[in-house]
């Protein structure tokens, strides 16, 4: 019922936008690109749950921007942030009803359509950040965010979200055994409760607009999160030690409906994955800013970076989760084979 009545209350949203298209559903105006003109375009809608000020969401309005310009006006895209369309998993279930067109999602939360998107909640599966990139920016990677329209979407591109640390209130976490006994606020999603099981702590799976007041009353012992969210979530006003053991890298990413996909032209697709590559290039300098100004206004807040952390420990303790992994999900373990493909190739 809560599903139905998520959809429900999208359509009606939408739909102000889609009559004044001329047309119905997860794009409108044209049904397809090859026939849509600046006068009488195809009209996409993407929905997300982040602010206006939010790196990912300037970045996508740029991409909306790049792709209007190159399409001379006979693609636009119209975002709705904030959550106005619903929750991450609402939209993604719109997504796949036809209701909107893209979304931006955390990339495990695709999983549920895809078994090989769990990789990305796994830990240390990238090496540091510049592995990261390396690997993400190939053209296997595209090659795989582009092999799933079967699932029903693909995946245009990704936005970095850093790189994710334990930290607590008064504790500095340098191996896992220092976890032992804490209860930490992990993402509600399988990867992150099996990882901090296997490093001996504690997970308490919450949304993130729990954790200041869990914090505050001890409900919970620490979290995990880039540097960002000691600043604009304000966890630095209680946690005061964060420890920089960056076990997970787990990237947003912007996805297009399967069926939507296949009505963009090929020479319309080149632009849209040409325009999305612009935003998230532009948004990797826009990042590192933030970072850089959330470590500072957190050094300023009272708050300890610890960087004297033994990641060897943490890797060794989760690398039996991982091979569990491998052999639960097929999906996981041949794109952990492309990652090591990719990784050699760079070498």
């Amino acid at each position: 019922m809560k599903k139905n009545i998520a959809l429900i209350l999208a359509a009606a949203l939408v739909l102000p936008t889609v009559i004044a298209a001329g047309g119905c559903g997860a794009n409108s105006g044209v049904s397809s690109s090859a026939e849509a003109t600046a006068e009488n375009p195809m009209v996409l809608t993407l929905a997300h749950g982040l602010s206006e000020t939010h790196t990912v969401h300037i970045a996508m309005t740029q991409f909306a921007d790049e792709v209007k310009e190159k399409t001379d006006g006979r693609i636009i895209i119209n975002i709705f942030p904030n959550g106005q369309l619903g929750s991450e998993t609402e939209n993604l279930e719109q997504l796949q009803a036809g209701v909107i067109a893209m979304t931006k999602v955390s990339a495990p939360g695709l999983a549920t359509y895809n078994e090989a998107y769990n990789t990305f909640g796994l830990p240390y599966i990238f090496n540091d950040t510049e592995d990261f990139y390396d690997i993400m920016d190939s053209e296997d990677m595209q090659d795989f965010f582009l092999s799933s329209e079967e699932d029903g979407f693909v995946t245009i591109t990704y936005f970095t979200s850093g790189a994710r640390s334990f930290y607590t209130k008064d504790k500095a976490i340098r191996v896992p055994e220092d976890l032992k006994g804490l209860k930490i606020r992990v993402q509600d999603m399988k990867s992150q409760t099996d990882m901090l099981t296997a490093l001996g702590g504690t997970p308490v799976a919450m949304s993130y607009g729990d954790v200041y007041t869990a914090l505050s009353t001890g409900i919970i012992d620490g979290t995990e999160n880039n540097e960002t969210a000691l600043t604009t979530g304000k966890h630095g006003e209680v946690c005061k030690v964060y420890s920089v053991d960056q076990h997970a890298m787990i990237p947003d990413v912007m996805v297009m409906s399967a069926k939507v996909w296949n009505n963009i032209a090929p020479e319309d697709q080149e632009i849209i994955l040409q325009c999305a590559h612009d935003a998230t290039e532009w948004h990797k300098e826009a990042w590192d800013q933030a970072v850089d100004e959330a470590i500072t206004e957190a050094e300023d807040m009272g708050v300890e970076f610890v960087y004297d952390v033994d990641k060897e420990a943490f890797r060794e303790a989760t690398a039996g989760m991982i091979d569990e992994y491998r052999e639960e999900y097929p999906g996981v373990a041949d794109l952990l084979d492309r990652i090591d493909g990719i990784r050699e190739e760079e070498e």
